[in-house]
Protein backbone atom coordinates (compact mmCIF):
# COMPACT_ATOMS: atom_id res chain seq x y z
CA UNK A 1 0.00 0.00 0.00
CA UNK A 2 1.17 3.76 -0.73
CA UNK A 3 1.75 5.64 2.23
CA UNK A 4 1.74 9.54 2.94
CA UNK A 5 4.81 10.79 3.76
CA UNK A 6 5.51 14.34 5.01
CA UNK A 7 8.26 15.03 3.07
CA UNK A 8 7.27 14.84 -0.60
CA UNK A 9 8.35 16.96 -3.35
CA UNK A 10 6.16 19.81 -4.01
CA UNK A 11 6.99 19.94 -7.77
CA UNK A 12 5.94 23.74 -7.48
CA UNK A 13 5.30 25.63 -10.62
CA UNK A 14 8.50 27.84 -11.85
CA UNK A 15 6.32 30.98 -13.20
CA UNK A 16 8.57 33.69 -15.52
CA UNK A 17 6.20 36.19 -13.42
CA UNK A 18 5.24 35.84 -10.08
CA UNK A 19 1.08 34.04 -10.09
CA UNK A 20 -1.05 33.20 -7.10
CA UNK A 21 0.12 30.24 -5.05
CA UNK A 22 -2.38 27.87 -5.34
CA UNK A 23 -1.89 28.06 -9.19
CA UNK A 24 1.79 27.58 -8.59
CA UNK A 25 1.69 24.38 -5.95
CA UNK A 26 -0.97 22.65 -8.21
CA UNK A 27 0.65 19.36 -9.69
CA UNK A 28 -0.90 16.46 -11.11
CA UNK A 29 0.80 13.33 -8.84
CA UNK A 30 -0.05 9.85 -9.59
CA UNK A 31 0.84 8.82 -6.18
CA UNK A 32 -1.84 8.83 -3.48
CA UNK A 33 -1.92 7.76 0.12
CA UNK A 34 -4.80 5.64 1.70
CA UNK A 35 -5.51 8.69 3.57
CA UNK A 36 -9.79 9.41 3.43
CA UNK A 37 -11.00 12.48 2.31
CA UNK A 38 -13.55 13.83 4.38
CA UNK A 39 -17.09 14.92 3.09
CA UNK A 40 -16.97 18.08 4.22
CA UNK A 41 -14.24 18.93 2.04
CA UNK A 42 -15.57 16.68 -1.22
CA UNK A 43 -18.79 19.18 -0.86
CA UNK A 44 -16.34 22.16 -0.61
CA UNK A 45 -14.86 20.98 -3.80
CA UNK A 46 -18.04 20.67 -5.79
CA UNK A 47 -19.48 24.03 -4.14
CA UNK A 48 -16.56 25.72 -6.16
CA UNK A 49 -17.55 23.70 -8.80
CA UNK A 50 -20.87 24.85 -8.83
CA UNK A 51 -20.01 28.72 -8.84
CA UNK A 52 -17.70 28.27 -12.30
CA UNK A 53 -17.93 30.62 -14.85
CA UNK A 54 -20.96 29.40 -17.46
CA UNK A 55 -22.35 30.41 -20.95
CA UNK A 56 -25.62 31.46 -20.61
CA UNK A 57 -25.54 30.01 -16.86
CA UNK A 58 -26.57 26.61 -18.44
CA UNK A 59 -23.61 24.53 -16.29
CA UNK A 60 -23.43 21.60 -18.52
CA UNK A 61 -21.68 19.59 -16.10
CA UNK A 62 -22.65 16.81 -13.49
CA UNK A 63 -20.21 14.61 -11.66
CA UNK A 64 -20.33 10.94 -10.25
CA UNK A 65 -18.68 10.32 -7.37
CA UNK A 66 -17.26 6.81 -5.77
CA UNK A 67 -15.11 6.91 -2.58
CA UNK A 68 -13.01 3.96 -1.54
CA UNK A 69 -15.29 3.20 1.96
CA UNK A 70 -17.99 1.81 -0.33
CA UNK A 71 -16.24 -0.85 -2.51
CA UNK A 72 -18.50 -1.88 -4.64
CA UNK A 73 -19.60 1.59 -6.28
CA UNK A 74 -15.99 2.56 -6.22
CA UNK A 75 -14.77 -0.79 -8.38
CA UNK A 76 -17.77 0.27 -10.49
CA UNK A 77 -15.89 3.19 -11.54
CA UNK A 78 -12.27 1.79 -11.55
CA UNK A 79 -13.93 -0.26 -14.29
CA UNK A 80 -14.62 2.75 -16.05
CA UNK A 81 -10.87 3.77 -16.51
CA UNK A 82 -8.70 2.33 -19.07
CA UNK A 83 -5.67 -0.18 -17.38
CA UNK A 84 -2.63 2.62 -17.82
CA UNK A 85 -5.04 4.30 -15.71
CA UNK A 86 -6.87 1.85 -12.98
CA UNK A 87 -2.94 1.27 -12.97
CA UNK A 88 -2.25 4.06 -9.82
CA UNK A 89 -5.56 5.48 -9.84
CA UNK A 90 -6.63 2.44 -7.62
CA UNK A 91 -4.85 4.11 -4.73
CA UNK A 92 -6.66 7.05 -4.49
CA UNK A 93 -9.57 7.30 -2.08
CA UNK A 94 -11.94 8.81 -4.25
CA UNK A 95 -12.85 8.89 -7.92
CA UNK A 96 -15.24 11.26 -9.90
CA UNK A 97 -16.63 10.72 -13.66
CA UNK A 98 -17.10 14.41 -15.44
CA UNK A 99 -19.54 14.09 -17.98
CA UNK A 100 -20.72 17.07 -20.16
CA UNK A 101 -24.43 17.88 -20.96
CA UNK A 102 -23.98 18.41 -24.78
CA UNK A 103 -27.05 20.51 -25.85
CA UNK A 104 -29.00 23.70 -24.10
CA UNK A 105 -31.45 22.34 -21.83
CA UNK A 106 -34.39 25.00 -23.00
CA UNK A 107 -34.14 24.36 -26.64
CA UNK A 108 -31.99 21.20 -27.03
CA UNK A 109 -29.51 22.75 -29.32
CA UNK A 110 -25.71 21.78 -29.28
CA UNK A 111 -24.41 23.48 -27.06
CA UNK A 112 -20.90 24.64 -28.31
CA UNK A 113 -19.59 25.87 -24.84
CA UNK A 114 -20.18 22.62 -23.11
CA UNK A 115 -16.64 21.40 -22.83
CA UNK A 116 -15.14 24.45 -21.85
CA UNK A 117 -17.02 24.93 -19.48
CA UNK A 118 -16.52 21.69 -18.04
CA UNK A 119 -12.86 22.48 -17.93
CA UNK A 120 -13.85 25.68 -15.99
CA UNK A 121 -15.92 24.01 -13.18
CA UNK A 122 -13.02 21.30 -12.73
CA UNK A 123 -10.93 23.82 -12.67
CA UNK A 124 -12.38 25.71 -9.97
CA UNK A 125 -13.14 22.07 -8.35
CA UNK A 126 -8.92 21.95 -8.81
CA UNK A 127 -8.45 25.24 -7.22
CA UNK A 128 -10.33 24.53 -4.09
CA UNK A 129 -8.81 20.95 -3.58
CA UNK A 130 -5.50 21.95 -3.64
CA UNK A 131 -6.63 24.82 -1.02
CA UNK A 132 -7.11 22.23 1.39
CA UNK A 133 -3.98 19.99 0.52
CA UNK A 134 -5.88 17.67 -1.41
CA UNK A 135 -4.07 17.01 -5.13
CA UNK A 136 -6.37 16.15 -8.17
CA UNK A 137 -5.15 14.14 -10.87
CA UNK A 138 -7.73 14.40 -14.73
CA UNK A 139 -7.40 11.67 -16.99
CA UNK A 140 -8.98 11.72 -20.66
CA UNK A 141 -8.76 8.08 -20.49
CA UNK A 142 -11.78 5.91 -19.98
CA UNK A 143 -14.01 3.77 -21.25
CA UNK A 144 -17.36 6.40 -21.78
CA UNK A 145 -19.48 3.78 -23.22
CA UNK A 146 -19.12 1.66 -20.31
CA UNK A 147 -20.06 4.54 -17.69
CA UNK A 148 -22.58 5.35 -19.62
CA UNK A 149 -24.30 1.96 -19.57
CA UNK A 150 -23.22 1.64 -15.46
CA UNK A 151 -24.37 5.02 -14.70
CA UNK A 152 -27.79 5.27 -16.88
CA UNK A 153 -26.08 8.30 -18.72
CA UNK A 154 -28.59 10.31 -20.91
CA UNK A 155 -28.76 10.67 -24.07
CA UNK A 156 -26.54 13.73 -25.30
CA UNK A 157 -24.57 13.78 -21.77
CA UNK A 158 -21.38 11.93 -22.41
CA UNK A 159 -18.76 10.90 -19.68
CA UNK A 160 -15.62 13.19 -20.54
CA UNK A 161 -13.03 12.45 -18.04
CA UNK A 162 -12.35 11.25 -14.83
CA UNK A 163 -10.36 12.37 -11.74
CA UNK A 164 -8.57 11.06 -9.16
CA UNK A 165 -8.67 13.08 -5.89
CA UNK A 166 -6.72 12.43 -2.31
CA UNK A 167 -3.96 13.56 -0.59
CA UNK A 168 0.05 13.03 -2.39
CA UNK A 169 2.18 9.93 -1.12
CA UNK A 170 5.78 8.79 -1.87
CA UNK A 171 6.29 8.18 -5.40
CA UNK A 172 8.70 4.89 -4.03
CA UNK A 173 5.83 2.29 -4.54
CA UNK A 174 4.54 3.14 -7.82
CA UNK A 175 5.86 1.05 -11.06
CA UNK A 176 9.11 2.29 -12.63
CA UNK A 177 7.80 4.75 -15.40
CA UNK A 178 5.02 6.09 -13.43
CA UNK A 179 7.65 6.78 -10.33
CA UNK A 180 9.92 8.52 -12.84
CA UNK A 181 7.06 11.08 -14.09
CA UNK A 182 5.86 11.66 -10.81
CA UNK A 183 9.33 12.43 -9.43
CA UNK A 184 10.40 14.54 -12.97
CA UNK A 185 10.31 18.20 -13.26
CA UNK A 186 7.33 20.18 -14.60
CA UNK A 187 8.36 21.84 -17.63
CA UNK A 188 5.91 24.38 -19.62
CA UNK A 189 6.32 25.91 -23.26
CA UNK A 190 6.87 29.79 -22.61
CA UNK A 191 4.05 31.87 -22.92
CA UNK A 192 5.13 33.61 -26.04
CA UNK A 193 4.32 30.26 -27.99
CA UNK A 194 0.84 30.77 -27.10
CA UNK A 195 -0.15 34.02 -26.74
CA UNK A 196 -0.25 36.21 -30.02
CA UNK A 197 -0.73 39.75 -31.26
CA UNK A 198 -2.00 41.17 -34.88
CA UNK A 199 -1.33 37.70 -36.32
CA UNK A 200 -0.75 34.45 -35.23
CA UNK A 201 2.61 33.74 -34.20
CA UNK A 202 2.92 36.92 -33.53
CA UNK A 203 4.14 37.49 -29.94
CA UNK A 204 2.53 39.40 -27.46
CA UNK A 205 4.86 41.57 -25.87
CA UNK A 206 3.44 40.50 -21.97
CA UNK A 207 3.92 36.91 -22.98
Amino acid sequence: MITESSSLPTKRATPSVPIHELLAERWSPYSFSARAVTTADLGALFEAARWAASSYNEQPWTYIVAVKAEAKEYERMLSCLVPTNSVWAKAAPVLVLGVVSLRFAKDGKANPAAVHDLGLATASLVVEATSRGLSVHQMIGIIPERARVLYRIPEHSEALTAMAIGYKASADELPEGLRERDLAARQRKPASQFVFTGQWGQPFAGA
